[in-house]
């Protein structure tokens, strides 16, 4: 089963998100920020990584930079789920290594399509 590690600060978006990528045939792996998800790819590399912006200890973009330079950390496709939609941030992300950008809020659908367009479903 893939694996889809969900990293964003607040207890109920993961709560969200874990439901959708369980019912999407994912494994759900949760991380309450940018620290705690690195120390996780370190572990087990996921296939898949949904992504908040701002956290704290490291923030979203901090976590996608180092988390790009570890073995195995070209991998993982990675959507960035967030509060931020103006260009600039979206630049940033990609630039640094985003597969895709969701806007918060987002339901399953969102996600499910978003998933499809990136080639994990």
């Amino acid at each position: 089963m893939k694996s889809c590690l969900i990293v964003d600060d607040s207890r109920v978006i993961r709560m969200v998100a874990r439901k959708i990528v369980d019912e999407l045939g994912f494994e759900p792996v949760e991380a309450a920020d940018g620290k705690e998800a690195l120390d996780a790819c370190q572990k087990n590399m996921p296939e898949s990584i949904l992504l908040d912006w701002n956290m704290p200890v490291m923030s979203g973009i901090e976590f996608l930079r180092e988390m790009r330079k570890l073995p195995g950390g070209d991998k993982p496709v990675v959507v960035f789920c967030t509060t931020e939609n103006d260009i600039e941030h979206i630049q940033e992300a990609i630039e640094a290594g985003a597969n895709e950008y969701i806007m918060k809020p987002f339901d399953s659908e969102i996600i499910q399509a978003k998933f499809a367009q990136v080639g994990l479903l």
